[in-house]
């Protein structure tokens, strides 16, 4: 309840204001909006959250570049969260944005994935990639469904990364939905926009659920609006909570394992 509790405290104390939506791309004309991105903080050894890109460094994000989805909004919001209910002391303000193949990405255990439905990859980043995963890297991949992206290709291009990997769905009984808040049902996930139910999947190493999760997939659904959009009132508190929930087990899972 303690943990529940605080969620909703920062919720509620991040400050509503729906005008926010229209500066987030919200509406008309959205699309075409441009953000500068910022640069990357210094490696420290503290948390940072890392976003994973793909396709060519254009040195600004929108949503014409779908992996630049709820950046960076999402993921400052989320490391408040994360830094009032765990002694990570991520930084804040500052994140990170690298490619597949970035010698970088090793330092970080826990990288994230916007739209891995329109991913394509190179043979280095191919390369880079599987090794990151292979020697303990965890990704979370989002914010994808059938009408965006689609599964086909991002499995295609994963089976290039980890050839030998197979995805399994997985159900409320994993631990990584025990890491830290109990989720005890699927079916209380909510939908930002997406219709139907949510999906989620993994790759185990060495295709043995008893082992650690390499990859975590949240397919259609799209947990990063909820973080984006959490100080908007766009959506009730406890829809944001629940997607706040599944992103601290995801960190607490991947740097526990």
């Amino acid at each position: 309840m303690r943990t529940t509790g605080a969620v909703m405290l920062v919720l509620l104390t991040v400050g509503v204001s729906s005008a926010l939506a229209q500066r987030r791309g919200f509406g008309g004309g959205g699309r075409n909006r441009r953000e500068v991105i910022q640069p990357n903080p210094p490696y420290d050894g503290r948390f940072t959250f890392v976003r994973l890109r793909y396709g060519p460094d254009y040195g600004f994000v929108s949503q014409g570049l779908p992996w630049s989805h709820d950046y960076p909004t999402g993921e400052q919001h989320f490391m408040k969260i994360l830094n009032e209910l765990s002694f990570l002391n991520a930084h804040v303000d500052e994140t990170s944005i690298l490619p597949l193949d970035s010698r970088d990405l090793p330092k970080y255990p826990v990288a994230y994935m916007a739209e891995p439905g329109f991913l394509t990859l190179t043979d280095a980043e191919v390369a880079a990639f599987r090794a990151y995963l292979i020697k303990g890297g965890f990704v979370i991949f989002d914010d994808f469904a059938e009408r965006r992206g689609g599964w086909d290709n991002f499995e295609m291009q994963m089976r290039r990364v980890l050839p030998e990997g197979r995805f399994v769905d997985l159900d409320a009984s994993h631990p990584i939905f025990h890491a830290f808040f109990e989720i005890p049902d699927l079916d209380i996930i909510p939908q930002y926009y997406d219709t139907g139910k949510p999906i989620f999947r993994g790759i185990f190493e060495n295709n043995d659920p008893t082992k650690r999760l390499l990859v975590m997939v949240n397919f259609n659904t799209d947990i990063s609006e909820f973080w984006e959009f959490s100080d908007t009132g766009l959506k009730p508190i406890d829809e944001s909570n629940e997607a706040y929930k599944l992103g601290v087990n995801y960190i607490i899972y991947g740097m526990t394992h």
